[in-house]
């Protein structure tokens, strides 16, 4: 087991810092502070990485720390840990670690004992999440689809069967072609699709795949893909007396039927005619006896 008192010891720390996904408004006066006070900032591109800092008055030494040159940056990060320093990661936009580099040296620093400071911040999965309509939780996080189509519909069958939400991140030049993909294996669910995210341009589209498939080839940005689970396999398994029991509570409560009926639905991701037709269901029965 290991147990970490993030700041009740002196040990070195790992931070991972979330930056801007578009809107430099966005970025916390804690990550501000955090990237100040670390003896060294990892990220994925010394550029764009440096005009961010420039940007906030932040002047601290840059080393790269990418996917491809993971496993030495990883031992590169250690040995700065190893020596007393302090280390920020951050990627190019958004959340370490949710589609970006990161994975390797959290483990591993995490097992030889430093700290490994998370910070709250931008994160794009998140925001279509909350912003797409469909049932929030619970969710699953799966981020991009293999480049290979045939490899995608694979990793999409895997999925297809999960009642939760599904989030994936998509390229602009790859949507129309996963969408097909989508489509083929999902089924005409609906999504919802978000894109430049805070940005001047930022547009959410929702509604079935086939819906926007229809205006996707021209757009730009890189872009979140929000589905709805599968709800068939879901209703199935449900509990029809303990929704009956949510519905009544809130009836009781003071609440129309109608709005008891909208509010079990959101609680329960059950759809609103499921419980309608339950609900009117029971009291037929109840005027024929």
């Amino acid at each position: 087991m290991i147990r970490q008192k993030s700041f009740e010891n002196e040990k070195p720390s790992l931070y991972l810092v979330p930056t801007p996904i578009g809107n430099l408004g966005e970025m916390t006066p804690r990550a501000i502070e955090v990237l100040q006070s670390v003896d060294v900032i990892a990220c994925e591109d010394t550029r764009t990485s440096g005009q961010l800092l420039k940007y906030f008055d932040i002047d601290k030494r840059l080393i790269s720390y990418q996917n491809f040159n993971e496993d030495s940056s990883a031992k590169g990060i250690l040995n700065l840990l190893s020596q007393g320093k302090n280390v920020a990661l951050i990627s190019d936009a958004g959340y370490p670690l949710l589609s970006d580099p990161g994975q390797r040296v959290v483990s591993e620093a995490s097992a030889e004992g430093y700290n490994v400071v998370p910070l709250s911040g931008c994160n794009a999965a998140l925001n279509a999440l909350v912003a797409s309509g469909l049932i929030v939780q619970p969710y699953l996080f799966v981020g991009f689809l293999p480049s290979s189509q045939s490899d995608a519909i694979k990793k999409l069958n895997e999925y297809k069967n999960y009642p939760m939400t599904i989030i994936f991140y998509e390229a602009p030049h790859r949507i129309e072609k996963m969408l097909r993909s989508l489509l083929e294996v999902f089924k005409d669910r609906r999504i919802c699709l978000a894109r430049e995210l805070t940005k001047i341009h930022e547009e959410i589209i929702r509604g079935t795949i086939s819906e926007v498939l229809e205006v996707v080839s021209d757009l730009k940005g890189e872009m979140v893909v929000v589905v709805e689970g599968n709800r068939d396999d879901y209703e199935k398994d449900i509990d029809y007396s303990q929704l009956l029991r949510m519905v009544n509570e809130s009836v009781e409560r003071g609440m129309t039927t109608s709005d008891a009926i909208k509010d079990t639905a959101k609680k329960t991701g059950v759809s609103k005619n499921t419980i309608y037709d339950l609900v009117h269901s029971k009291e037929r029965k109840e005027n024929v006896c």
